[in-house]
């Protein structure tokens, strides 16, 4: 009876540690600000497809040139995917459509992207959408901006 006891109490101790350490990298990776969700679609298949497959949601963060995206149910300290600002170019913008609408947040837009050739899709709120628009059109002098 006590050990039952005891390893119900360590099972619930440990997933409040696990829950912890979720809340506490999520707050290092916001505490430097430029941060919003986004759900992320690598290796999209092509725009047609709407069975709501393969998106993985996160948390992207700008720094400098780049957009770094971190998946949210990670306990890994370093961002799981980086967007080269120059190597981004916009394809397309788009609705969530049939089962892509249970995948993501209620108010995202997905976002159609080349990335040196490999197409991603991003999902975000309007507001992150128009402010990642923004931040792509903001290159330096010489870059190239590729924003459909």
């Amino acid at each position: 009876m006590i050990l039952a006891v005891l390893v119900c109490a360590l099972v619930v101790v440990l997933v409040l540690v696990g829950l912890l350490v979720f809340g506490v990298r999520r707050r290092l990776i916001q505490r430097s600000g430029g941060t919003f969700d986004c759900s992320l679609r690598w290796n999209a298949p092509d725009s047609g497809d709407t069975s709501g497959k393969g998106w993985s949601y996160g948390i992207a963060r700008y720094n400098g040139d780049r957009v770094e995206w971190f998946r949210v149910f990670s306990y890994a300290p370093r961002p799981r995917r980086n967007l080269e600002r120059a190597t981004i170019e916009v394809v397309d913008r788009r609705a969530p459509e049939g089962e892509e609408e249970l995948a993501l947040l209620s108010d995202a837009i997905v976002l159609g992207c080349l990335q040196d050739g490999t197409r991603i899709e991003l999902a975000m709120s309007e507001d992150a959408l128009t402010g990642f628009l923004a931040w792509l059109e903001a290159a330096p002098p010489g870059q190239r901006v590729n924003v459909a």
